[in-house]
């Protein structure tokens, strides 16, 4: 049963989002060294002992990849290709612009934006194997115009492997976990290195790239999944419906309900009983729901709103469109009640690799503006550099760089 919080106990709602890694640091850390030393003698052995790789090709054929597209029902292809237009759209949309002009007479400035040369998807492939993420990563790259996209994924699903093909990308590999991460941060005979490394995984991919971030480039680290609606009433079966979607993720993810209503907090309590009683994912979704979800009954909107900014939620479903320019932290937004959750998982547009455990104070969800650069330009006319001499020289010396000031100096003739 769902926890029900009132006003006082949920304004002092805190998860308990600490983590020990030391375990998972433990078992990563040797993984990392090994593959860094020995390339694919490490990446094949690791392999072979945590994905079952067997005698397998660690790069799936360009054959099996075609074989997998043409197995596909129409309907699933149908949907796969709807998706893919959708976040090509949307990412497109996405893309910074070049810029380059006077701002100032005699100061021309702006950027200009170059993709990544090479990007790696780590797409998951566990309880369940996800070609939506490939899709939410791939779709971005090649959008941005990064010229190589390969996949590591672990048990490739026939529908992961077929878009792969449908995408054009004919580098994906099966392996996982951190041998996986390691062998595109550092490169070994089978696998090139890559410039940034996308998509969630399990504990030890988050360590992985943990301890890889900045030798290689990382999206974020994802932890357990979750969702936080905010509703002063609704539609209690759609309410607990979202709820469940989030929980049948995994036994660690979170569904919050945040309301000023007694009555809808029980309705939607009931309703995720009545619900998870029909669920095929209800072993998963019932423990998620027993013991990290909880809904919370505030005195005041206001108070309810507080209380999301501060968790800063993955998801944050918003049944009154309203308040969205109250809120300052999220992943996502889904406004209004046919907004669900869902949609952003698969079909809508933007990615669904977000931000979790609170990083949503820090950034949103991964867009096509991860792979590129934006890369500044400067141009000054004699007049504009003399105007600026007197700033750029007193600031020089002040630091103490002499070269500095005097680089400037020579050009207007001290």
């Amino acid at each position: 049963m769902i926890r029900i919080l009132t006003h006082n106990e949920a304004k002092a709602f805190a998860p308990d989002r600490s983590t020990d890694d030391s375990h998972y640091e433990a078992v990563v850390r040797p993984i990392l060294a090994a593959v860094r030393k020995d390339g694919d003698a490490a990446l094949l052995a690791y392999a072979r002992q945590f994905d079952n790789l067997g005698d397998a090709p660690l790069l799936i054929p360009a054959s099996e990849l075609a074989e997998a597209a043409e197995s596909l029902t129409p309907n699933v292809r149908a949907a796969i290709e709807t998706a893919i237009a959708n976040i090509r759209q949307f990412a497109e949309a996405q893309l910074p612009r070049e810029r380059f002009e006077e701002f100032s007479p005699g100061r021309k400035l702006g950027w200009i934006v170059r993709p990544l040369k090479a990007v790696g998807c780590y797409v998951p492939s566990g309880r369940y194997p996800l070609p939506s993420t490939l899709l939410m990563t791939a779709v971005l790259a090649q959008t941005a115009g990064v010229a190589r996209i390969c996949a590591t994924s672990p048990k490739p699903s026939k529908e992961i492997l077929a878009c792969a093909h449908i995408l054009g990308i004919s580098e994906v590999y099966r392996v996982g976990g951190a041998q996986a991460i390691a062998a595109m941060a550092f490169g070994t005979e089978s696998i090139a290195r890559v410039d940034r490394i996308v998509g969630p995984g399990n504990a030890y991919v988050a360590v992985a790239k943990k301890l890889l971030a900045g030798e290689v480039g990382i999206d974020f680290l994802a932890g357990p999944t979750e969702i936080l609606i905010l509703a002063a009433d609704g539609d209690a079966r759609v309410i607990a419906a979202d709820m469940l979607a989030q929980a049948e993720h995994d036994v660690s993810a979170s569904a919050m309900l945040l309301t000023t209503s007694h009555q809808l907090a029980q309705q939607v309590s009931m309703e995720l009983e009545r619900q998870l009683a029909t669920l095929t994912t209800a072993a998963v979704a019932r423990e998620s729901i027993d013991k990290e979800s909880c809904i919370l009954v505030f005195d005041d909107m206001d108070a309810a709103v507080a209380c999301a900014n501060r968790l800063a939620p993955e998801h944050l479903s918003l049944h009154d469109a309203s308040l969205l320019p109250k809120i300052t932290n999220a992943g996502t937004v889904f406004l209004g009640q046919n907004s669900p959750e869902s949609a952003g998982d698969y079909a809508a547009g933007p990615s669904h690799v977000l931000p979790t455990g609170g990083a949503s104070r820090l950034r949103g969800g991964l867009s096509a503006a991860d792979f590129v650069k934006l890369i500044a330009i400067q141009q000054l006319t004699p007049a504009a550099l003399a105007q600026l001499a007197p700033a750029i020289t007193t600031l020089a010396r002040t630091e103490g760089l002499e070269g500095h000031a005097r680089a400037v100096e020579v050009r207007n003739g001290c």
